[in-house]
């Protein structure tokens, strides 16, 4: 194999969720296509590089132009409800289901011994003055049903135990072990609507 080739399925085989079957499919797609996809690949990526960064408030992808995200503009979302959650796929799952209308605030993962994650792996420096700022009465865990899951809630909850703030988790519905990038929008409003109080 062409050693440039070869170095491109790499690349993309690295990406999530993307092995080296498919990996090899997509570099073979583009390098053969001849309408010029790969030009507008690289020039949407050069620019999302250049001009997407995370959002200070609550790590959610924006703009670099703007001070904050959508959410965090939106003034009908000023409602004391907080949602956390891993990364951004979950917060594009929780919007197309239209279960959530609150705030959101990314993890951006979950406390692992085996991975090495640890709280200061985690987007967490800002919880306390949102909490304070936006007047957050009910923080929400959207997190997967894992260890890592339960773990990371756990520890976030004893470290902002002294707020007047309610915890809760999705309900029933969400499987053990389960991801919400593969849950459907019945079963992800069913647990939304059924959470509890921890």
């Amino acid at each position: 194999m062409n050693p440039k080739i070869e170095k491109l399925i790499k690349q993309f085989a690295k990406l999530p969720r993307v092995g080296n079957r498919a990996a090899r499919r997509i570099v073979l797609g583009l390098l053969q296509d001849k309408t010029g996809r790969i030009e507008k690949l690289v020039d949407a990526l050069v620019d999302a590089n250049e001009n997407i960064y995370p959002c200070p408030i609550c790590g959610v992808l924006t703009d670099k132009n703007t001070d904050c995200c959508e959410y965090c503009r939106d003034m009908a979302r000023a409602n004391g409800m907080l949602c956390l959650v891993r990364d951004l796929s979950d917060v594009w799952v929780l919007e197309k289901s239209g279960v959530f209308n609150g705030r959101y605030h990314i993890l951006g993962g979950l406390l692992s011994g085996v991975a090495g994650i640890t709280p200061d792996d985690l987007n967490m420096g800002n919880l306390q003055s949102r909490i304070a700022n936006e007047k957050i009465t009910e923080i929400i865990f959207a997190l997967p049903n894992t260890v890592e899951g339960k773990t990371t809630q756990q520890y976030i909850i004893s470290t902002l135990g002294d707020t007047n703030v309610t915890f809760s988790e999705l309900a029933s519905g969400v499987p053990l072990g389960g991801d919400l990038d593969y849950i459907d929008d019945g079963t992800l409003s069913l647990a939304f609507g059924g959470r509890r109080t921890l």
